[in-house]
């Protein structure tokens, strides 16, 4: 790793480069050794970014006007937080390039991610420096990234490939372990975005070797809903769904074939069944910003409320145009967006 890659000024990245986001917490160390796997798996280069301001105040003396703290004091402390993280990495078969940027963390994420193949924060970051907080970062950075975005949790170090980051006594671990089937989990609302997402959790899980499964969560009706003019037929809803659900199925079924699809309609609050999903799912797929599709399955509260929760990695896809969405409404009913 040279030490120009680490000045980061105006370097650009390696097309399709996985960025990573580190600030000195938990969070981030687990959202680097996720984004170290990934890129060994995709033969993409790493880029481990930290960011920091320099911050100003109001100087309290008889000469009026503001002061700053020394850029350099800041900086090598930026630099021994990065230093740190690449230990983490060490070993890996991985390009990695450390890169130190000044501005606000979020505002420099995003600028990266319209050169990123894939960003990756860990989600409520406490480390790190003033106005760096890698949490307000997972809150903005997956709603306006121009790439997708992994949302990572302080996860157990067996899962992430470390087992050695586990605090709890090895025999707590071992009775709490059990064995699951690996599988790529993705939220659908019957929005546009959802179907985008879907694709998205499609190739994931085949670039995986794992199956798909599917979940349409119908929320309760309760007092929230008072508004309904009539009682709603939850069988029949449920009949429509199925239906809907199947011929989505078959749509994702044309274009991978050889992926492992499932379907599942579960009655709960959207955020809460998938926020259980992800305790298990290898990766946990949603969209943004949805706003068409079933009754209370709006995703952009819930991708919030998902990630903030999430026991695993969730994979937030921004809405882009695909040309595959164009032949969904062949394979069946599905529900128009609303605009």
């Amino acid at each position: 790793m040279d030490s120009e890659h680490a000045e980061g000024l105006s370097h650009g990245l390696a097309q399709h480069g996985i960025v990573v986001g580190v600030d000195g917490s938990d969070q981030s160390t687990c959202a680097l050794l996720w984004a170290a796997r990934e890129a060994e798996r995709r033969a993409s280069p790493l880029y481990v970014v930290t960011a920091y301001t320099v911050p100003v105040f109001a100087a309290s003396s008889m000469d009026a006007g503001y002061a700053t703290v020394d850029d350099d004091v800041i900086r090598e402390s930026a630099q021994a937080v990065l230093n740190e993280a690449l230990t983490h990495v060490e070993g890996m078969a991985v390009d990695v390039h450390p890169r130190i940027e000044t501005g606000d963390a979020a505002g420099v994420l995003l600028d990266l991610s319209e050169e990123a193949e894939l960003m990756v924060v860990g989600s409520r970051g406490r480390g790190g420096f003033v106005g760096r907080l890698l949490g307000s970062v997972s809150s903005a950075l997956p709603a306006h990234a121009k790439c997708p975005t992994v949302v990572v949790p302080v996860c157990s170090g067996a899962r992430l490939g470390h087992p050695e980051l586990d605090r709890k006594p090895r025999r707590d671990r071992e009775q709490q372990a059990a064995p699951v089937e690996p599988i790529v989990v993705v939220g659908v609302d019957g929005s546009e975005q959802a179907r985008t997402a879907s694709l998205a959790a499609a190739e994931e899980a085949r670039s995986r070797g794992l199956p798909l499964s599917v979940i349409c969560s119908v929320a309760p009706f309760n007092g929230s809903l008072a508004w309904v003019p009539a009682p709603v037929d939850r069988e029949a809803l449920h009949a429509d769904l199925a239906v809907q659900l199947a011929a989505g199925r078959d749509w994702l079924k044309s274009h991978f074939p050889d992926v492992d699809i499932r379907v599942d309609l579960v009655d709960g609050p959207p955020a809460e069944v998938l926020i259980e999903a992800s305790a298990t799912a290898e990766l946990l797929v949603v969209g943004t910003r949805g706003r068409g599709g079933f009754a209370g399955m709006l995703m952009g509260s819930t991708s919030q409320g998902v990630l903030h929760h999430a026991r695993g990695p969730v994979l937030v896809v921004p809405d882009k145009a695909d040309p595959r969405l164009e032949d969904r409404s062949s394979f069946g009913p599905m529900i128009a967006p609303t605009r």
